[in-house]
């Protein structure tokens, strides 16, 4: 049974930084030679992000783990409420007829977390029952998609809303790992809510906007992969892999398994009008145009998001699907993501005009 995208939202906070400005607040730039901030400007530069918002982060130098986990808690709730209420409004449903509630994140922990105090705060049900998606990465929304899919399924009258939230510029690093300085130079913070219910509306009335059905999904480890990418929690924040070898195997494996996947829903990759691919960052963008065949236009929605927010970990794909159901297209659509593994998560789409 396909999932209906009945209303989706976005969130950001206040602080909108520009890339000059993010570049400014790096923790390598305090004690940088001019060689050094050189070669950081160059690196901001290509990271493919123009602006970012960002929460304000706590006063002190390298902040602890524990400092960092005190500004998730009440950051992560302001973003999760402001998203999860656009979406209610898009939907044209109230919060008391949400049934499921799954929250994404990787940026933060608590209990009890954002979750209950979103059921507080909309208000929810207080029997709406709750599942929490925890540290997958940027493909955390994908497998949020697919719980809420298994639940109208199990339950045709199901509405579920899902809520993704990142704060990652809660774990910039100092030092000069390379990945670090990598990743402090494309990541961001956001939210993103989607309501969903069965393809046949469950029962709901939506708004005129046009919707997204989500028709199949699938993932997959790329094979050799593993300690190419991840996440580990340290004294201060938490630490990211980031290898340089992961477009490579992209550019190299992704393609064969896609084309395969793809033909088990009878069709092929020209046939796939529209994508949207996580922007991981330039380099990813670029491996899946290699490794697929695709054209830079192809994937347009997915440089405009990076280039405006930056890489928001898992609530980056709810703002690319956010644009793509107002952008001109009938056929399929392919929504690709990556993550800690190396893993690929892969949905398909199709448009819905809505009555």
């Amino acid at each position: 049974m396909p999932l209906s995208l009945i209303g989706l939202g976005t969130a950001v906070p206040e602080r909108r930084l520009s890339q000059l400005e993010a570049l400014a607040l790096a923790p390598q730039m305090r004690s940088a030679s001019p060689r050094q901030q050189r070669l950081l400007e160059r690196i901001y530069q290509r990271s493919g992000v123009t602006h970012r918002h960002c929460i304000p982060l706590p006063d002190s130098a390298n902040p602890t783990t524990a400092e960092r986990m005190r500004r998730y808690q009440p950051a992560a709730l302001e973003l999760a409420l402001r998203a999860s209420r656009l979406a209610l409004m898009d939907a044209g449903i109230e919060a008391s007829a949400i049934t499921h509630l799954i929250t994404v994140s990787c940026t933060g922990f608590g209990a009890p977390g954002f979750d209950l105090a979103l059921i507080a705060n909309l208000p929810l049900a207080m029997d709406v029952a709750r599942t929490h998606v925890g540290f997958m990465g940027c493909h955390g929304a994908f497998n949020g998609l697919r719980v809420a899919r298994a639940f109208v399924e199990a339950d045709p009258r199901a509405c579920v809303l899902l809520c993704a939230v990142e704060l990652c510029s809660l774990h910039l690093q100092e030092g000069w790992n390379p990945d670090h300085i990598v990743a402090n130079a494309l990541f961001a913070d956001g939210a993103g809510a989607v309501v969903a219910v069965n393809s046949d509306g469950g029962g709901f009335n939506s708004s005129l906007e046009p919707g997204l059905q989500l028709v199949a999904s699938s993932s997959t480890v790329l094979p050799g992969t593993e300690a190419l990418m991840g996440w580990s929690i340290e004294d201060h924040g938490f630490s990211m892999v980031l290898s340089p070898l992961v477009p490579r195997q992209i550019a190299t494996q992704l393609c064969p398994w896609l084309e395969r996947w793809l033909a088990g829903q009878g069709l092929t990759l020209p046939e796939v009008d529209t994508w949207a691919v996580h922007p991981g960052g330039p380099r990813i963008l670029g491996a899946v145009l290699e490794g697929v065949g695709l054209q830079p236009a192809q994937i347009d929605l997915s440089t405009a998001v990076l280039r405006q927010f930056g890489n928001m970990s898992s609530a980056t794909i709810l703002f690319i699907l956010e644009q793509l159901r107002t952008t001109p297209g009938h056929g399929p659509c392919l929504a690709l993501g990556f993550g800690p593994g190396l893993t690929v998560e892969v949905a398909l789409l199709m448009r819905q005009e809505r009555n």
